[in-house]
């Protein structure tokens, strides 16, 4: 099975600038590779929040992390300048994917691209169809 070419910058919106750490480096002079779904972990999290959605609420419906992941193109590390885009993959009835990809120093293509897949839930985990208000704002990060 082929590898996928690194996605491009065109293809992806929400974009927020991120300064990585001299610590998130490893020993090899890259950034760890647990750093990268962080870092994409509280993009995702800013542009909730920012947006109005209530991801960190104990009591009310909010949105249950159920699969992640992280494919790698090339190295990042300090002192990079790094964007991240944010795209929506897919809109189901409850759920929804988040595409996510970080960009080196004005590169064009993908150093590395990841995904979350979150579903609506009530406060007991039960699924929940996703609002219209919310799907409106999902939307927003389609690319098509």
């Amino acid at each position: 099975m082929p590898r996928p070419a690194p996605g491009l910058r065109s293809a992806y919106t929400g974009f927020t600038s991120v300064t990585p750490r001299w610590q998130d480096n490893d020993a090899y002079g890259h950034m760890n590779n647990a750093t990268y779904l962080s870092i994409f972990d509280t993009v995702l999290t800013q542009w909730q929040l920012a947006q109005g959605l209530d991801v960190i609420s104990p009591t009310g419906p909010r949105f249950l992390m159920v699969e992640s992941g992280c494919r790698y193109h090339a190295e990042v590390g300090f002192p990079d300048a790094i964007d991240v885009g944010l795209r929506l993959g897919h809109l189901g009835n409850s759920s929804c994917r988040f595409e996510l990809a970080m960009f080196a120093n004005d590169a064009q293509t993908a150093a590395a691209e990841g995904f979350f897949v979150q579903v609506h839930v009530s406060h007991d985990h039960q699924p929940l169809p996703m609002p219209e208000n919310i799907r409106h704002i999902l939307t927003g990060l389609s690319n098509v």
